[in-house]
Order: C-alpha cells, then sequence, then structure tokens
C-alpha cells in the first residue's frame, strides 16, 4: 500500500507521508517554514501563527494542518513574510527582549527571526509592561518580561509522573506562564538546562552558569535561522 503523498509548496513538488502536517513534510524535502511554538515530538497548538501559509489560498497554520494530496501551498510570499515580520515585531514591543543583556542572545529564535525577516524599527508602539522575575527555584530564573506564551515549557518540561513543571496563570492581560513553586524547587539540573534550551527566548534561564559559550560562536551567530533546513 502506497502510504506517501504529493502536493506543492511554491511550485516545488513536496513527497510525505501519510498523516504528515506540512511543517513536517516540508521540512522532510528541504523547505524551511519558520515556527516558533511549535517543538518536534509534541502536539502541535498553533499559538504563534509564525508558520502561517495559503492553502488554496486560504491562511493556514502549518503546523496543525494535515498535507493532503494535489493541495497547493503558498509559503515563501511577500505578503506572509510580512504577516511574519509583523508577528516578530509585536513580540518585541510588548516584551522586554533587550538582546544585548540577555544570556540566550545568539541563541534565541526570536532573535533570529528579527535578523532573518530584517526588522528595524517596528510598525507597533511599544509597550514594555513590567512583569515579575521568579527566582524561587534554586536551578533557573523565570524572567515573565521575555516570555512568548509559546507553551513550549508546558508542553516538554514533566517530571516522572508526567506532572507539569510550568503552567498558564490567570487570563487576558495578566495571563503569565508561571512555575509551580514546589516543583521548581526539586527540579533537577538536567531538567532545568532542557528548559532554558527549549524555551526560544531568554524567558527561562538556568542560575550560575552565563557565557559558556561566547557569544560570536553561538548556534545563530554562526548561521541564520533556517539555513540548517533550507537547501
Amino acid at each position: 500500500m502506497n502510504d506517501t503523498i504529493k502536493f506543492k509548496i511554491d511550485s516545488q513538488e513536496i513527497v510525505a507521508k501519510k498523516g504528515q502536517t506540512i511543517v513536517e513534510a516540508a521540512k522532510d524535502n528541504g523547505v524551511y517554514i519558520p515556527t516558533l511554538c511549535n517543538f518536534e515530538g509534541v502536539k502541535p497548538k498553533g499559538c504563534c501563527r509564525m508558520c502561517t501559509i495559503k492553502v488554496n489560498n486560504r491562511f493556514m497554520t502549518a503546523c496543525t494542518t494535515p498535507a493532503a494530496a494535489g493541495m497547493e501551498v503558498e509559503n515563501d510570499s511577500a505578503e506572509l513574510n510580512d504577516i511574519r515580520k509583523s508577528i516578530i515585531e509585536l513580540l518585541f514591543v510588548t516584551g522586554n527582549h533587550f538582546c544585548p543583556s540577555c544570556e540566550k542572545s545568539g541563541n534565541c529564535e526570536l532573535q533570529a527571526f528579527g535578523y532573518r525577516y530584517q526588522m528595524m524599527v517596528p510598525r507597533f508602539p511599544y509597550n514594555f509592561p513590567q512583569k515579575g522575575i521568579d527566582a524561587s527555584s534554586p536551578k533557573i530564573i523565570k524572567d515573565q518580561n521575555r516570555c512568548i506564551m509559546c507553551k513550549r515549557c508546558i508542553k516538554t518540561i514533566k517530571d516522572e509522573e508526567g506532572r507539569n513543571y510550568f503552567a498558564f496563570q490567570n487570563r487576558g492581560s495578566e495571563l503569565a506562564v508561571v512555575l509551580d513553586k514546589k516543583l521548581g524547587k526539586e527540579m533537577t539540573d538536567e531538567l532545568a538546562k532542557l528548559a532554558m534550551e527549549n524555551c526560544p527566548v531568554g524567558s527561562i534561564i538556568y542560575k550560575e552558569i552565563g557565557f559558556e559559550k561566547p557569544i560570536g560562536t553561538r548556534k545563530y551567530d554562526k548561521q541564520p535561522i533556517g539555513s540548517e533546513i533550507e537547501v
């Protein structure tokens, strides 16, 4: 039984496995679709909208849309890239993303997208609401000023019993991703480092180690985001 299908992204033929999402199929075929909230191995939610594409002239999220035979997908267009740029600009003006002072500089996906989409002066007014910083855990600092609500820490950082270390708290403008106080005090070094690694920005920082890898030699200092997929 044939378990593959074919469709097109920007007129390029894509061969996908049945059940794959568009973003998964694109990656397997060397086509880059940007994402922030999507994380390999966990169920996609379509939170950040960075992977917005057009499928048969309708806006969709590539991380949640299953690939289907014969579909026509638009990905790399001026319209879609401007939408992605506007999302990056909104995230920068609604949080404190002062890159020169951040330990994640050079390893930050949000910063790397700013470079990719050539963000200069954002088109939106600056907001910068003052939010809290939780340093109660002996292993990590949770800076709410840099959190982009992507849910990656919620979805990937769990204990052996499946309990989440992070969760949403409050609603509306007060919404925040918080660390469970009890579990935070019991967090292992391995989980703390993984939480920092999985966070796409500088909202989760592992304590007591800084500049272990100097700025200038970090992941996105060496090559632009997405270049590991594009062929």
